[in-house]
């Protein structure tokens, strides 16, 4: 089974973030994909046009697209123009997902809250208990926008996901835990752990951040476009941060 996912567009009109799209879109078009997680921040200045734009190119996809909302977005305007996303569950305001896709079950996380570009888990934690103790999937697989473990680059860590230490709490109690958790925000890669459960970010399609941890000298970016491919045979999940 593969998975791939795409975080943090931020397309505008006036910047190259849908070609950069595009190049991502070119190199998944070689995989034989089962899904398509794109973890939040599709759009910058909440243009339904954007919106439009990236739904006619996820359009020509043959695999299911499985979507969640990040700071950027505006929630009214991505349930107009992706009012047939599978897996939708509404939740008062919140967009989450859940799919069951080859015996594996996917789980998105809406982590976002209004006028801030913070996020936070706590108010979900009863349903993803919920979730992921429901019978029938053999696997699964959580994702969010928002991060939920300190990535060390300070302005980013004061907008993560609020709750992460319940979060790890409830994931060390539960009999299944999830194989993987994979979020974006931060505009670059990396992993870590979450209540001993394997946690990434996946890099951004916008241009990147640079790992700064706060010293005198801010370092160079020049990374390219980034996604994640995330491929599961049985329960040995491996998955991969690739520049395209």
């Amino acid at each position: 089974m593969i998975i791939a996912q795409i975080s943090d567009i931020h397309a505008a009109p006036d910047n190259d973030n849908m070609t950069r799209l595009a190049r991502a879109l070119s190199w998944l078009d070689g995989l034989d994909l089962d899904a398509l997680v794109m973890s939040g921040d599709l759009i910058e200045d909440g243009s339904s046009e954007e919106y439009r734009e990236i739904a006619a190119r996820l359009g020509e996809l043959r695999c299911p697209v499985l979507l969640l909302p990040g700071n950027s977005d505006d929630r009214s305007a991505m349930r107009a123009v992706f009012s047939d996303r599978p897996g939708s569950v509404a939740r008062g305001d919140a967009m989450h997902f859940v799919a069951e896709i080859g015996g594996v079950r996917l789980i998105g996380i809406d982590t976002t809250l209004n006028d801030t570009s913070a996020g936070d888990v706590v108010p979900h934690l009863n349903w993803i208990e919920e979730v992921l103790d429901a019978p029938g999937a053999d696997a699964s697989l959580v994702f969010s926008h928002h991060h939920l473990f300190a990535s060390g680059i300070a302005p980013m860590d004061a907008v993560m996901a609020q709750g992460a230490r319940e979060f790890g709490d409830l994931l060390q109690r539960r009999p299944r835990r999830p194989l993987a958790i994979s979020s974006g925000h931060v505009h670059r890669p990396m992993t870590s752990l979450l209540g001993g459960v394997p946690a990434h970010i996946c890099g951004s399609i916008c241009p990147a951040n640079p790992l700064w941890f706060g010293g005198p000298d801010v370092p160079v970016v020049h990374e390219p476009p980034m996604i994640m491919v995330h491929r599961l045979v049985g329960r040995d999940l491996v998955s991969h941060h690739i520049a395209v």
